[in-house]
């Protein structure tokens, strides 16, 4: 078995992670969290929000995961949310375009429809299932459409990301932050993408979460006032210029800034951010890095786009984050589609003079002359530049249709004005995070196999702020007069809010690996001495130690070892053997 079909198999066994729908044949891209595997997740996403949330001071919202068409199309996805297929014209097995030349081409999602189908036929690729030819490229679109209401009168559609609630709602996130920028809203959620063959497990999903933040910024300030915190972490760098060498650079985040490799301070900020959160959550540094998006590959409105990217056995380098300087793209596309005014107000440092045409139409005229259209006329008339509203007549277009207009009918003069401020069209810097990429990424990175007594033994490191068992209580032998104290340490430890395991089933041995391969840190081991002395032992996962504690002290120890406050060896008298 690889890696891969190590760590599935453990998953399903034991309760992380188990195929959807099982009962009745399953279905591709659709899994299910288990009792070990959920809170795992919610371990992942609480954390994430003590980053985002409690230490940046972002406002977390909640929207529906259905969206009324519009959205949709100032967002671009019904226009561009779509993936190449091509079909076998033999068998009628149907592919993603771009996955068949993956090995041809770099990046070849960057590629035209067209560019595709003409890798494919010059080097000779066909059906992977039965070898027959290939059809042209056509598009299919990604999102799962659905009706709101009876009638299908109102199309909606599952949304494939939860970054348009944020944009939707900027007006009242605005008035929330006081009309002061920069802020933040976060939001995590399932969304919804209708894979075309999701063939890489729990990699490729048809349902899925993300935690996404949105952050608006002064687009001509782009510095960052917490960025010394940052500045000297050091992360593996895979830059445009350094794809094209091939080579990753390990580079501290002030460096990488004042090289320009990353655009500005607050994309950086939040690259570095994203590095210490997912250490933090259980990836190896050795194996993860941040990879900078290709002039070919770029997003049209993108300034700078990085995503980090963890090594998986069998799949490689995979993007678990992006994090991209949107620019005003989102919230332009928005203002365009609703008619709504998504700007705010700036205050200068400094006021400034300047000169302002004003152009005043007289309305008591002009409405007997064009009735229903004369607020068009006087629209058209305070349009013009100056030049223009000196000619006689003077002429204007009107749907589509040119007036001539007689210059009594319209005064104009240069002011000049005192200006304080300005409305202006936020940026925004978004780091996107996929929670079960994540997830999977965190499993396969702290698992390992080593030999003890002659004996595999499986370990999963997790990290104790994502643990989904914190602490298991196991009674030495299964025998009543060792039970009951074990039941009330158990009850003691919940009482606590810490997630804890009771078992008595089984030697105890079997029951430390039981605990070791589902990431357990510590195991309190109840035995004759508890009854003689009121002594328990703490067992750590990672080295096997041992320590006794006086049973009254054990709630504090485990909770300063879970913290991190205490080194295990300190917290007890350690053991021989």
């Amino acid at each position: 078995m690889d890696m891969y079909e190590k760590v599935i198999e453990l998953a399903r066994r034991r309760g992380f992670i188990w195929p959807a729908f099982e009962l009745y044949g399953g279905a591709a891209g659709f899994y299910d969290y288990g009792p070990l595997g959920a809170p795992l997740k919610r371990g992942i996403e609480d954390l994430w929000r003590g980053f985002f949330v409690i230490r940046e001071g972002f406002c977390e919202i909640e929207c529906p995961t259905i969206g009324v068409e519009e959205i949709f199309k100032a967002s671009g996805h019904l226009s561009g949310f779509s993936d190449p297929l091509t079909e076998c014209k033999e068998c009628g097995e149907i592919y993603r375009a771009d996955h068949l030349i993956k090995h041809i081409i770099e990046v070849p999602d960057a590629l035209a429809d067209e560019e595709i189908y003409r890798v494919i036929k010059e080097n000779d690729v066909f059906c992977p299932e039965c070898g027959g030819d290939l059809s042209e490229i056509y598009e299919f679109n990604l999102m799962f459409k659905t009706f709101i209401g009876p009638g299908g009168k109102q199309p909606g559609y599952l949304r494939p990301e939860t970054a348009q609630g944020m944009f939707v709602n900027f007006p009242r996130l605005l008035r929330h932050y006081r009309d002061r920028l920069p802020f933040g809203a976060v939001q995590i959620g399932k969304s919804y993408r209708n894979e075309i063959s999701p063939r890489q497990g729990v990699i490729r999903l048809r349902e899925f979460s993300q935690a996404e933040a949105e952050i608006f910024i002064n687009p001509k300030d782009k510095s960052h006032p917490r960025f010394g915190e940052v500045a000297d972490l050091k992360m593996t760098l895979y830059s445009k210029e350094g794809q094209e060498r091939g080579v990753t650079e390990e580079m501290a985040v002030g460096e990488a800034v004042a090289r320009g490799i990353i655009a500005h301070q607050t994309l950086a900020y939040y690259v570095a951010r994203t590095c210490q959160f997912l250490m933090e959550a259980g990836l190896s540094k050795e194996r993860l890095r941040f990879r900078q998006h290709k002039d070919d590959e770029m997003a049209h409105y993108a300034a700078d786009c990085w995503d980090a990217e963890a090594l998986l056995d069998r799949f490689g380098w995979i993007e678990i984050v992006g994090i991209a300087d949107r620019t005003n793209y989102d919230l332009k596309s928005h203002m365009a589609q609703s008619q709504a005014n998504l700007t705010v107000y700036l205050p200068l440092d400094q006021p400034r003079r300047e000169d302002r045409l004003v152009v005043k139409p007289d309305m008591k005229k002009l409405g007997p002359l064009f009735r229903k259209e004369a607020k068009a006329v006087a629209d058209a008339l305070s349009a013009l530049p100056l030049e223009e509203l000196k000619q006689d007549p003077i002429v204007v277009i009107v749907d589509g249709k040119s007036q001539k207009i007689d210059p009594a009918l319209v005064s104009f003069e240069m002011v000049t004005e005192e200006i304080r401020g300005e409305e202006i069209v936020p940026h925004v810097i978004e780091p996107s995070f996929g929670i079960d990429r994540i997830l999977y990424s965190v499993l396969e990175h702290s698992y390992r196999e080593e030999t003890v007594e002659g004996e595999t033994r499986a370990v999963l490191a997790l990290k104790n702020r994502v643990v989904p068992i914190q602490v298991a209580v196991l009674p030495l032998m299964d025998r009543s007069e060792l039970l009951a104290p074990a039941e009330e340490i158990a009850r003691d430890l919940r009482s606590l809010d810490l997630r804890v395991e009771y078992d008595s089933s089984g030697s105890i041995g079997r029951r430390y690996r039981r605990n070791d391969e589902v990431g357990t840190p510590y195991s309190v081991t109840v035995d004759y001495e508890t009854l003689e002395e009121g002594t328990v032992t703490i067992r750590d996962r990672d080295s096997m130690s041992q320590i006794r504690v006086v049973r009254a002290d054990l709630a504090d120890k485990i909770q300063a070892l879970l913290a991190g406050e205490m080194e295990f060896l300190e917290a007890g008298t350690p053991l021989s053997g």
